[in-house]
């Protein structure tokens, strides 16, 4: 789901000019957005069930810069998160969507990523003493049963977030939402940056989001011509 699924890939390749659509004030809005966005932290989702955790987990993400959130996606209730709980963020993002953590795992440990699932257990680290300067994804799961056993073997490590109070847990977009700002927060504070694109990726990027932010392009591309062999 690359841009936020199929119903917005059509309108990323409409051959318009978006650059010259969109005003300076929304170009620079872009830009900055693009030189805060990392591909280096990630969240990844175990077979969620709740469309509005699905929706409010996007959301975070997208707003503290990621651009990508991995989903494992439960055979008995399809990925769909709620649209008036997401306002539009997945279009921004890189949604990639897995049959099974297997493949998903395959994925991200070709790429160099670390994988901790969250889970209270005795051995599990604490969420604030990890370090967020390498490539790691968090892994969330199931709302019910927490992450399976399968992720759970096949992950580096398992963490935690502290409690200090009677409750022992967090909702699960509760506690994505803590854990995104807090991996955030320690790269602002440790690498002085949360930003992390090449200029190539940021400039393909910087392509999808103009096209993205015409808010007629829709009208616009349909009154284009065909184009000829």
């Amino acid at each position: 789901m690359a841009g936020g699924g199929p119903r917005y890939e059509k309108l990323e390749k409409a051959p318009i000019d978006a650059e010259s659509l969109l005003l300076d004030v929304r170009k620079e809005k872009i830009d900055k957005v693009i030189s805060q966005r990392t591909r280096t932290f990630t969240i990844v989702l175990d077979r969620l069930e709740d469309s509005f955790n699905m929706a409010a987990v996007l959301r975070t993400c997208e707003a503290n810069g990621l651009q990508e959130v991995h989903i494992i996606v439960n055979p008995a209730a399809p990925f769909m998160p709620n649209s008036r709980v997401g306002q539009g963020c997945d279009k921004w993002l890189d949604v990639k969507l897995y049959k099974d953590f297997a493949s998903c795992r395959e994925h991200l440990k070709s790429r160099g990523f670390s994988l901790y699932a969250s889970a209270i257990r005795e051995d599990a680290t604490s969420l604030y003493s990890m370090r967020f300067d390498s490539k790691i994804a968090l892994i969330f799961g199931n709302e019910r049963d927490g992450v399976s056993q399968e992720v759970l073997d096949g992950s580096d490590g398992t963490f935690w977030i502290p409690m200090r109070g009677f409750s022992q847990s967090l909702n699960i977009s509760a506690a994505a939402s803590a854990c995104v700002t807090r991996a955030i927060s320690w790269r602002e504070e440790h690498l002085g940056r949360v930003g992390d694109l090449t200029e190539a990726e940021a400039q393909v990027l910087r392509d999808r989001f103009y096209m993205l932010a015409v808010k007629q392009r829709k009208r616009i591309f349909k009154k284009q011509p065909p184009a000829r062999p």
